[in-house]
């Protein structure tokens, strides 16, 4: 008898992760939507956590249907002084049948609060990323040590299990080993009933030999009656064999000015803005190294807790940033074998000579190794980077950039440049 077990220790009691599975499928436009709500308020610390997702209740009311009282009725309203019979009664206002002043309120002034309810963080996590992806990711390299399988079929076998047993090319094996074996014995066969066709017909013929003929072609019918219509030896089953694929190696160099122009609000949106994609890369590319640059007149490669926490400031040569990346480019991450990403953040203020240098940096030594560079501006002023940078963009397809002023605005941003299908 088949059974069914479902395991609910991690649903809690009174819980179903049927229901909530099914729930999150059918409100996920307005989950994804309250995340990204939920997103702006937060500290660069919390952005990782669980949250109270509250959904309005019109987004989860559900139609009900009802019997009407249906045909013509007689009713005697109380204290009534404005209609008399036949006259048509108005809707009252407000909804549910009421008087009341806002949808679903009752005249006492009662509604319904809206639907609030939490989800993990993984589930938190999944609405914060979905449909996000690094533009032009390749497989370009094999590794030694974990590569990536795929299954490949590789013709048949003659041992396996019966699941993968062939039954089309299996009888076709005992069909062709059928006939080689009986082969020689078919034409003797054949043979013989025409010889004892032809002594039947002669009434000269001696019966003995008649009879003699007979026994040799009942010998000849009982050796091929004993070979097997179907033999071990038959069975084939489909082979299958696992080849190793490429896998996509890629490093991301994050760069954040932290020069004195970069106040703490500028510095709050650029570190919102490299946490979220620290988080992105950290989710959804297991190969994938982050390289982390702080610069002002100099810049250095830094460690996770330094570009996040360090508070050295000076003043602002964006060049030196860029000058590194490549260097660094050069020594570690061959183009050939690595997918190359860069992602900035600056408020755009910067020496005039040295934005040229930058936009020459990038259109001659690192975008054409690089599979994608984002530029991120945390402030609204057009500075002289900006403008050296827009001409960037107009000749580099997979260079991009956006502006941001407030810390609501980092997510969206963060969207635009990382969607799925960014154009190449």
């Amino acid at each position: 008898m088949l059974q069914q077990v479902i395991d609910r220790r991690l649903s809690g009691k009174n819980k179903s992760v049927g229901n909530r599975e099914r729930f999150l499928r059918r409100y996920r436009k307005q989950i994804r939507e309250a995340v990204r709500r939920a997103v702006s308020g937060r500290s660069i610390h919390d952005i990782e956590q669980g949250e109270d997702i509250t959904l309005p209740r019109r987004d989860v009311s559900e139609p009900v249907f009802g019997h009407g009282a249906g045909g013509r009725q007689e009713r005697v309203y109380p204290d009534n002084r404005e209609y008399v019979r036949g006259d048509h009664i108005a809707r009252p206002q407000g909804g549910a049948g009421s008087g009341g002043s806002g949808p679903g309120a009752s005249a006492d002034g009662v509604g319904e609060d809206d639907f609030e309810f939490r989800i993990t963080r993984e589930e938190f996590m999944q609405y914060f990323f979905d449909d996000l992806a690094l533009p032009h990711l390749l497989r370009n390299q094999l590794l030694p040590d974990t590569p990536e399988w795929k299954t490949h079929r590789a013709g048949f076998i003659s041992e396996g299990t019966p699941t993968n047993l062939h039954v089309v090319r299996s009888m076709r094996k005992a069909l062709s080993r059928r006939i080689a074996m009986g082969g020689d014995a078919r034409r003797e066969l054949r043979r013989l009933e025409l010889q004892l066709a032809f002594m039947l017909s002669d009434a000269a013929t001696p019966h003995h030999d008649v009879l003699a003929l007979q026994e040799q072609i009942q010998a000849l019918r009982r050796r091929l009656g004993q070979i097997p219509f179907l033999d071990p030896f038959d069975l084939r089953y489909r082979n299958r064999v696992r080849l190793p694929l490429p896998v996509s190696k890629a490093v991301m160099f994050c760069l954040m000015d932290v020069s004195g122009s970069m106040n703490e609000s500028r510095k709050d949106m650029a570190k919102r803005f490299f946490i979220l994609l620290y988080l992105f890369l950290m989710r959804h590319y297991e190969k994938t190294e982050v390289v982390f640059i702080r610069h002002h007149t100099q810049a250095a490669e830094v460690t996770e807790d330094e570009f996040f926490h360090a508070t050295e400031s000076g003043g602002t040569v964006v060049s030196s940033a860029l000058t590194l990346m490549h260097k660094i480019i050069q020594e570690r991450y061959d183009p050939v074998e690595w997918n190359i990403y860069g992602a900035q953040a600056s408020d755009g203020d910067n020496w005039l000579q040295d934005s040229a240098k930058c936009r020459a940096l990038l259109v001659d030594k690192l975008l054409p190794v690089s599979r994608y560079f984002a530029y991120l501006q945390v402030a609204e002023e057009s500075q002289n980077l900006w403008e050296e940078y827009a001409l960037v963009r107009e000749s580099q397809p997979h260079f991009a950039m956006q502006k941001v002023t407030e810390a609501a605005g980092i997510y969206p941003v963060f969207r635009e440049l990382f969607k799925k299908g960014h154009p190449a």
